[in-house]
């Protein structure tokens, strides 16, 4: 299947295999899914850093891709993965930790000042 990318990246929606969760969503190049392919673990595009980046690199947070699913007009992936520690870099499990008033609905699962330094 031909993937659609837009200014050369594609959405990726990451969800836990198990419990459907959505831990986060991220963007990733041509580059980043072929690695993400070979090596079985999730790799994404930094837009920020301009760089591919594994995710889990620095918290050892890795994702482990159990599969992936591409959309109706195939200009989105999901990756169905199984997480190790938290898939977000400000220490909560999922990224979507805060309700939109800013409730934060779960605690914590690592203080993120410990990884990234």
């Amino acid at each position: 299947m031909e993937l659609i990318f837009q200014d050369g990246l594609i959405p990726v929606v990451v969800q836990d295999a198990e419990t459907r969760e959505v831990l986060m969503v991220a963007w990733a190049d041509k580059a980043a899914v072929s690695l993400t392919l070979e090596t079985g673990y999730a790799h994404y595009y930094s837009r920020s850093r301009r760089k591919i980046w594994k995710k889990g690199e620095e918290s050892g947070h890795l994702q482990h891709v159990i599969q992936i699913r591409t959309d109706c007009d195939a200009d989105t992936l999901l990756y169905l993965v199984s997480q190790s520690g938290a898939a977000c870099h400000m220490g909560y499990r999922s990224c979507f930790y805060r309700s939109l008033d800013g409730t934060i609905l779960f605690d914590r699962m690592i203080d993120p000042k410990t990884v990234y330094i």
